[in-house]
């Protein structure tokens, strides 16, 4: 393996699948790690820094869901595609809202998932190579997103998460513009395809709690009605 190939860590405990995928991945040059529980999968990424997550949602002891949750609350933001047998629309919904970046379900073609995980490294790369901001002022309230936390003058600090973070980067990137679902679905979430959830709703109003003096008031992130959302910053 070269010293710069992409890591991917699988996590799934069926050893046929396990041993599958591996190979497939790494005849395309990834350098591939094995989780077969959650533990386990949190261990490598501490340890490994992945590139990407392969993730099965029925594990033995902690479920696929709260390895993402687990991740994403570690402010790892590599992109997770959720592989799994399940293909309830809820289940699916689920995996999105709470972290992950993209939804296969079994059985799937090798092909299809070859293409998804080049497309979401290429993302991710694209999103590293912005330039990061680092804080954003919103008086009364300082956010501090290297250590992803607002500083509130009532509720003192407030921590923020990964999904949160990147909601204010690109908000900020887009201030004083009108922004809709769609675009922050696409390059906050990096879903290739709308989704009927209020995901984005949701979000906004939790970040709104914590960035915002009078949230049900907001001075900073408005709503456009029947368009999206704008920060507004002079």
């Amino acid at each position: 393996m070269s010293a710069d190939s992409k890591k991917i860590i699988i996590v799934e405990d069926e050893p046929s699948l396990v041993f599958t995928l591996q190979d497939t991945l790494e005849s395309e040059g990834y350098d591939v790690y094995i989780a077969e529980n959650g533990d386990e999968a949190v261990k490598i990424v501490k340890e490994e820094q992945p590139d990407l997550m392969i993730l099965d949602l029925m594990l033995p002891g902690m479920s696929g869901f709260d390895v993402c949750r687990t991740v994403r609350d570690q402010n790892y933001t590599f992109p997770i595609i959720i592989l799994t047998a399940r293909d309830q629309e809820i289940d699916k919904v689920t995996g999105l809202n709470i972290g992950a970046d993209d939804y296969i379900t079994k059985p799937f073609g090798v092909k299809e998932l070859l293409a998804r995980i080049k497309a979401r490294l290429r993302r991710s790369e694209t999103y590293s190579k912005m330039k990061p901001i680092k804080e954003v002022d919103l008086d009364p309230i300082h956010v501090d997103l290297t250590n992803a936390v607002a500083e509130h003058p009532e509720k003192g600090e407030l921590e923020l998460t990964t999904r949160e973070v990147e909601l204010i980067r690109y908000l900020v990137t887009h201030a004083n513009e009108p922004v809709s679902r769609d675009d922050l679905l696409e390059n906050v979430w990096r879903y290739e395809f709308s989704t009927n959830t209020r995901t984005v709703d949701v979000h906004i109003s939790k970040l709104r709690s914590k960035i915002e003096q009078h949230p049900d008031d907001p001075k900073y992130l408005v709503t456009l009605h029947g368009v999206g959302y704008m920060l507004k910053m002079s």
